[in-house]
């Protein structure tokens, strides 16, 4: 018989006062304000572009909409911290306005970037660094007191995959978050959200190892984020492209939501959101 616990660990997050029950796995958009994101179409050219996305990603059961103005991809462009702040201020002004419920994540690893986005009232920060490519991040984020979601990468964006080693990944991994999360609850950072970072600096093999053990991040009795829409895991794996892998990506959702996966960040809602209602009927 299926356990009645298994979506258990999740705590709520408080939204600006507004509690969000992570009793259920939730859905999180990805929102992509750069030119150059690996998957094409996830990418916005215009606030226009931007909210059309948005009103469709809550229309099919999104509840987070994470917006990013700094491509991640393995190689990808260094920008200054001003083009990022002016890629993303505008969008978020305008989808706060737009979509007044809407909650609202920011993907960036810059404090001053964090700053100014919740201060135009985005609401979560989601940080591929852990703080590692800003000193001042976790400073910022127990300021701000706002949910704050950490990545564990290997190395940077432009160099993360440039063979990536571990003794054991599992356990670096872990331990790597282990000391994050107890850096942040000397600062009294209340909502903390864990991502093991599939994709950054990790071969494939890397990869898989921790989606097979991923049941181990519940240690931390904390929320766990996972993102593999479209990523190289999948489409390397099928020998395919990024295009193709929305069937490989609802198999790896599915996979993680029955080791305990929280949040599915997505490019792909609908299909994410049918992962959670069906894997829901299992422990119902």
């Amino acid at each position: 018989m299926a356990e009645k616990n298994f979506f258990e660990p999740k705590q709520s997050l408080n939204i600006k006062g507004k509690l969000i029950d992570l009793s259920r796995p939730k859905v999180m958009g990805i929102l992509n304000i750069t030119p150059d994101s690996f998957y094409s179409n996830s990418r916005t050219k215009s606030i226009d572009e931007a909210l059309t996305k948005a009103a469709q990603f809550l229309n099919e059961g999104a509840t987070f909409i994470d917006i990013g103005g700094y491509s991640s991809r393995p190689g990808a462009k260094d920008i200054s911290t001003s083009e990022e702040v002016d890629r993303l201020v505008p969008v978020v002004e305008s989808l706060v306005k737009a979509f007044p419920e809407a909650v609202i994540s920011i993907d960036t690893f810059r404090a001053k970037v964090a700053e100014e986005t919740i201060s135009a009232g985005a609401h979560i920060i989601n940080d591929i660094a852990a703080g590692d490519m800003d000193k001042q991040m976790f400073e910022t984020v127990a300021k701000l007191q706002v949910p704050y979601m950490m990545m564990h990468m290997k190395g940077t964006p432009q160099n993360m995959q440039q063979n990536p080693v571990y003794d054991n990944v599992l356990l670096e991994v872990i331990d790597y978050l282990a000391k994050k999360v107890a850096a942040l609850k000397a600062l009294h950072v209340h909502d903390v959200i864990i991502d093991p970072g599939f994709g950054f600096g990790k071969t494939i093999e890397h990869n898989y190892e921790l989606l097979n053990q991923l049941e181990a991040f519940k240690i931390f009795k904390l929320p766990i984020l996972v993102g593999f829409s479209r990523k190289g895991m999948i489409y390397k794996t099928l020998g395919t492209s990024a295009a193709e892998a929305l069937n490989g990506t609802s198999v790896l959702n599915t996979i993680a939501l029955q080791k305990g996966a929280g949040i599915l960040r997505v490019h792909d809602v609908r299909e994410a959101v049918e992962c959670v209602q069906l894997v829901g009927m299992l422990y119902d």
